[in-house]
């Protein structure tokens, strides 16, 4: 925590600590994108934020509606309730007042909402990550446990190894609730499991608490789960290796063959009619392109997965 969210915290701190079951999925959330920061101090930083961020924003539009007077530019042709006629004079004044509330709203309510959902999506790129990486993670796992090696101290070294990414975070998390909290391991790998923000992980951390709980060979389990995972990345590279196949194809189509298609018919047409300023040309060549090319490369990379 640092000295901001302490000074929010302080200031609205106690008021937020009522209110944990209604923001319930919040808490889950930084619980799962490993937030050092408690529940209530975040809440009362998301709170004091989009209050200064909603004031700042809105005496900063204030000033420019009043200085440019914008309310003036308004005219309003048709017939008018005796009232409205009565406070036309004072339209400036009236009109700053609203817009400077109404950015206080706008402003401050998008900067809460960005504070709510930002750990949402914070455990879901630790989900990616964790997927990306834990095939390799039970690998070192599996080394470590044949050489004879206790589980205990494996997850000890796989979270002392940041090479495997947030999966090493979340072994870190198992060995910092055996050796701080006095933990056993299986009430440590229970702990995280119900935490983690990736299915497989969860599942793979259920499996060995149902394996060392029914003494079998923890060794085996690592095994034969790295056989799983290493089959699932091969699958998973070779359905994107098609899909990106399918994708480069509809991109020489459409973006290529059709742009240019469209491009010849269009100067052709243009030339006949004697258009001298072809704005369906120009759309092509200024919009339609650009934001063709921008969608497929946002496509592309929202569809790669974590290296």
């Amino acid at each position: 925590m640092n000295s901001y969210e302490r000074f929010c915290f302080n200031l609205v701190g106690k008021r937020m600590k009522g209110k944990r079951e209604e923001y319930a999925q919040l808490r889950g959330d930084l619980i799962s994108a490993r937030f050092k920061t408690s529940f209530e101090a975040y809440l009362s930083t998301a709170f004091v934020s989009s209050i200064i961020v909603g004031f700042c924003a809105a005496v900063v539009i204030g000033i420019f509606t009043w200085i440019l007077k914008l309310p003036n530019l308004i005219k309003y042709k048709g017939a008018v309730p005796g009232p409205l006629v009565a406070l036309s004079a004072h339209s400036l004044i009236l009109g700053t007042i609203f817009i400077t509330l109404f950015s206080l709203l706008v402003f401050g309510g998008l900067t809460y909402l960005a504070f709510i959902l930002y750990p949402g999506l914070e455990a879901g790129n630790r989900q990616r990550n964790i997927d990306a990486s834990l095939p390799y993670a039970i690998n070192y796992v599996t080394s470590m446990s044949t050489a004879g090696i206790t589980p205990a101290e494996v997850f000890r070294l796989l979270g002392d190894s940041p090479i495997y990414g947030q999966s090493s975070v979340e072994a870190r998390y198992v060995a910092r609730e055996i050796d701080i909290f006095g933990r056993d391991l299986i009430d440590a790998l229970r702990l995280v499991a119900s935490t983690t923000p990736s299915k497989r992980m969860k599942e793979f951390l259920q499996g060995a608490m149902a394996s060392i709980s029914s003494g079998g060979n923890l060794t085996q389990y690592f095994r034969t789960k790295s056989d799983q995972y290493a089959l699932e990345n091969r699958q998973t590279q070779k359905l994107f290796l098609d899909t990106l196949g399918l994708i480069a194809e509809s991109y020489v189509t459409a973006m290529v063959a059709g742009t240019l298609f469209l491009i010849i018919l269009q100067s052709i047409m243009s030339v006949l009619s004697g258009d001298n300023k072809p704005m369906f040309l120009y759309a092509i060549i200024y919009i339609m392109i650009p934001l063709g090319s921008i969608a497929f490369v946002i496509m592309i990379s929202s569809m790669t997965p974590e290296s």
